[in-house]
């Protein structure tokens, strides 16, 4: 069973950045996609960013450029720096990992809120 325990969400300003935290339980870490979704009230649940085991990276349109996605399979953690934060990335962020995204298996999500 793949347990998953995001952190670093918070509270920062417009223009400010948040680096998130993703550390998956289980030997099988290292050969698994791993993702970032979010979802803000009242929206459904969206994709932010993939990693494969290999290391080949995927963004949505409206955080290329802003965040970036990396994996540490020793630490069998996966990040997200996220720079230059807007309004609009005020959301629950959930980590996901599988064979192919989005899988079952989620963490229990870490809120992000940008607001001055």
């Amino acid at each position: 069973q793949v347990q998953l325990v995001e952190s670093g969400g918070g509270l920062v300003q417009p223009g400010g950045s948040l680096r998130l935290s993703c550390v998956a339980s289980g030997s099988i870490f290292s050969f698994y996609a791993m993702g970032w979704y979010r979802q803000a009230p009242g929206k459904q649940r969206e994709l932010v960013a993939t990693i494969t085991s290999g290391g080949n990276t995927n963004y949505a349109d409206s955080v290329k450029g802003r965040f970036t996605i990396s994996r540490d399979n020793a630490k069998n953690t996966v990040y997200l720096q996220m720079n230059s934060l807007k309004p609009e990335d005020t959301a629950v962020y959930f980590c996901n990992v599988g064979p192919s995204l989005p899988s079952d298996h989620w963490g229990q999500g870490t809120q992000v809120t940008v607001s001055s």
